[in-house]
């Protein structure tokens, strides 16, 4: 009887911890009915994993498994396995495991309308994990394919997936004039939202101008207060957990001449520059696998490293624009310090006052304090289109 009630007490106790997030592709039950008897093409990539564990099974895999018959892939930036350097040119070709056809879609040279394209399918599948980042393009890729989808009359199904930075808003909303490949929609920086939801929301604000047939297949046990942890990295230079969470606040480098650490074991996570003053730590980028020509190679840059913080502390932060100051007045304030005069760090901010601000010498939470009713104003937009609380 005492060891009947150890495993009574030990069962109750494992009930009411945490449930398992269940993925969209983890329920079959719920999307083989939405296929059945249908040509399907999959925007996928080496995230497409049905499950919690680097080994879990593709979803492309999956459904050839089941009998779906998947016509075609679409590849976004990095590849279908995931490889290629940020914005290095992938071509299309034929995924060497199951034969099936590649279509690469970053770089724009592909005519998502042509007939030759749209033939070839009648749903598009899209099950790729995401990082809730206006700047993060796969949601640019998956847009794109939805309006295509649209005038060629097709339906799209979104497999959902948790968004690793899903549990907050914050950031500027788009200025459409600073519309580009790292910014498509007029949305925060860090918008909250998966890519079902993002989808619903496409669809409702009419941001397609055509009707168009979603179905999203909805993650269970999932709520944007889940901290969801990524089997594999989403890209090359995404290498870990606390550079998801760091990428909101250190991707802006990317516009400055200062390293944000891509060619050395954790870009997004440090920073730093010849010119730096002031800094005891240093690092050297070297050249590697997803980093083969990153900025300043070989040069030894005097920084920050931000591994010490933890994981509670930066997503607390948001977006914390200090280190992009920081690094800016521990340069001397250069007029070089935005590369072109500022053009990439502009479309990375969606907007062109962050620059003037910081130029002017505003602090970190003094820009913060403007994109405040931005960050109000999306919530409220958002509000119809979530799936989950």
């Amino acid at each position: 009887m005492k060891h009947l009630l150890v495993f009574a007490l030990l069962s109750l106790t494992f009930s009411c911890g945490p449930k398992e997030i269940i993925l969209g592709d983890m329920q079959p039950e719920k999307y083989l009915p939405l296929l059945e008897g249908k040509k399907v093409a999959l925007l996928s990539n080496q995230t497409g994993l049905a499950g919690h564990e680097a080994g879990a099974p593709h979803i492309l895999d999956e459904m050839l498994s089941r009998g779906v018959d998947v016509s075609l892939i679409f590849s976004p930036e990095h590849g279908f396995r995931g490889t290629a350097d940020a914005g290095e040119h992938v071509g299309s070709g034929t995924d060497a495991k199951t034969g099936v056809p590649i279509i690469s879609l970053y770089g724009g040279k592909t005519d998502l309308r042509a007939p030759e394209v749209l033939s070839r399918f009648d749903v598009l599948v899209v099950d790729i994990q995401d990082v809730g980042l206006r700047f993060y393009t796969y949601y640019i890729t998956m847009f794109q394919l939805m309006e295509a989808c649209a005038d060629g009359g097709k339906g799209v199904v979104i497999f959902d997936r948790p968004n690793p930075n899903g549990m907050y808003v914050d950031g500027p909303i788009l200025d459409m004039k600073y519309r580009s490949g790292v910014g498509w929609l007029p949305i925060p920086i860090v918008h909250g939202l998966t890519l079902g939801e993002m989808a619903r929301m496409i669809v409702g604000e009419g941001w397609i101008e055509k009707p168009l047939s979603l179905e999203v297949v909805p993650c269970r046990n999932y709520t944007h207060a889940s901290r969801y942890t990524l089997p594999v990295a989403p890209s090359p230079n995404l290498k870990d957990m606390k550079a998801v969470y760091l990428y909101p606040s250190t991707c802006y480098f990317e516009g400055t001449k200062v390293s944000l650490g891509r060619g050395t074991d954790a870009p997004f996570e440090m920073y730093g520059h010849p010119d730096m003053q002031g800094c005891d730590f240093s690092f050297t980028p070297e050249s590697r696998e997803g980093a083969k020509n990153p900025p300043l190679l070989g040069e030894k840059c005097f920084g920050v490293d931000l591994r010490g913080l933890s994981d509670d502390e930066i997503i607390a932060a948001g977006i914390d624009l200090k280190y992009v100051i920081d690094a800016y007045e521990r340069c001397g304030r250069p007029e070089d310090f935005f590369l072109g005069g500022g053009d990439f760090f502009r479309k990375l901010c969606g907007c062109a006052w962050i620059q003037e601000m910081i130029e002017a010498g505003a602090s970190a939470s003094e820009v913060k304090a403007r994109w405040k009713d931005d960050v109000s104003a999306f919530k409220a937009l958002r509000q119809p289109y979530l799936l989950y609380p």
